[in-house]
């Protein structure tokens, strides 16, 4: 009985080193894999001998496990939408089957890094056939309120090269110098004509027409100038008129003293900013606070459009899409706006090496795992998002071959026990002779 749990005892030893050897293998095998976690196997001594009497071997047992919370070195790429994760937490995926068979929501899964190329479809998608997933955001690029323990509300990132953008101009600000000498007894009156460009609703060029008309007095100096607004589109119809006076006093000199609402929306004195309402809505224009010369001064004979700034851009084509550190998506156009269009949120679980691992280094979130959380990166526990970074295996080569000669001198051992062994019986079998 001893002899043979000698035998059972150095059969487990053979089996028990064979799967350690197989997980060196794949170890080594994917050393250049990105984002590959290593297996790990370890020995449990099993006990099955009574106390007294004779001693019956027990063996041992392998256990496998792949350590998921290890990771790899990040190295820098030349792709915007090489991805990775640095520090805690991991990337939502689906499979593109899945996703082109429209079968409902597709299956979360996760992974760590992965080098995203938009496809004929527009998915960025991995050659292993991984679509990113994320959070859509609203027209105006902010994301709206999404459950943080589900994947309902994430979806396959997709991107329209094709697409075009624009925005509309809300806000206009009117850095404009007005001849002093222009309100002085004896000018001629001559008006000021002024036009600012804005953007429509629907990418269209059209104008803000400014008119200013100086204030002629009999005698002296009026400092007063009579500023009427038009919109292009229909020239006919005023949309504002305000009556500007200036400061003529050594310590304020030439900014504005006063603001008269003739028609428009009112002048705010706090923010220096008026509306009008043009075809496509109010927009916001700011003439400058009352004291201060940021904006709309008189000074001096010259009529000078010193500084005009305003908002929104024409129509523009996408040019580019990047992934900033929090995870938001943001798609560049040939206008130079730029615009979030996901959000990719940063997956965490409790214990991440619970997880079922599936091909591509992709992992299921199981019961073993606990149940996962959506955070956005770079809050909570979770680190952030690296653009133009791919992660390298967790692989150590070095280590693992030093594994395999231990592993390759253990398994000798226990071949040269069932040797033993078998002699033993021979010599059992010789008694009898």
């Amino acid at each position: 009985m001893t002899i043979s749990s000698s035998l059972n005892a150095g059969v487990a030893g053979l089996q028990s080193n064979a799967t350690r050897l197989a997980s060196i293998s794949d170890n080594i095998a994917n050393s250049s894999t990105y984002g590959y976690r290593r297996v790990q196997t370890d020995f449990q001594s099993m006990v099955i001998s009574s106390s007294g009497g004779s001693y019956s071997a027990g063996g041992v047992r392998a256990t496998t496990q792949r350590l998921i919370d290890e990771s790899g070195p990040l190295v820098s790429t030349n792709n915007p939408t090489d991805l990775a994760v640095r520090g805690r937490g991991m990337l939502p995926v689906s499979r593109l089957s899945d996703v082109q068979a429209s079968n409902g929501d597709p299956q979360m899964l996760l992974t760590t890094t992965g080098s995203f190329r938009t496809d004929a479809e527009g998915f960025l998608t991995t050659q292993s056939g991984l679509a990113l997933m994320g959070w859509p955001a609203q027209p105006d690029g902010t994301i709206p309120t999404f459950s943080r323990d589900t994947s309902d509300g994430l979806e396959p990132i997709q991107i329209n090269v094709n697409q075009f953008t624009g925005e509309p101009t809300t806000r206009i600000k009117l850095g404009v110098n007005l001849p002093a000498t222009a309100t002085v007894a004896g000018a001629d009156g001559t008006s000021e004509q002024l036009a600012v460009e804005y953007y429509g609703n629907l990418g269209t060029s059209d104008n803000v027409n400014v008119t200013f008309t100086p204030t002629v007095p009999a005698t002296g100096a009026s400092n007063e100038w009579t500023m009427t607004l038009t919109d292009s589109i229909d020239p006919t119809v005023t949309i504002g008129e305000y009556t500007l006076t200036f400061d003529d006093s050594r310590a304020a000199g030439g900014t504005l003293a006063g603001v008269t609402t003739v028609s428009g929306g009112p002048y705010d004195p706090a923010t220096g900013r008026l509306i009008v309402q043009v075809d496509g809505g109010p927009i916001e224009i700011n003439i400058g606070v009352v004291g201060q010369s940021d904006a709309l001064t008189q000074l001096s004979d010259t009529f000078a459009p010193v500084s005009i700034t305003k908002d929104g851009s024409p129509v523009g084509n996408m040019t580019s899409v990047e992934v900033d550190a929090n995870g938001f998506v943001h798609a560049t156009f040939d206008t130079g706006i730029s615009r979030t269009i996901y959000q990719v949120p940063l997956v965490d679980l409790p214990n991440p090496n619970g997880m079922i691992a599936l091909d591509s280094q992709t992992y299921q979130p199981s019961v073993d795992s606990g149940s996962f959380f959506l955070w956005d990166a770079s809050s909570g526990p979770t680190g952030d998002i690296v653009a133009f970074a791919r992660e390298e295996s967790a692989t150590d080569v070095a280590g693992e071959l030093t594994n395999m000669i231990q592993t390759q001198r253990a398994y000798s051992s226990n071949a040269k026990v069932i040797q033993t062994v078998d002699e033993m019986l021979q010599e059992t079998t010789n008694i009898k002779r």
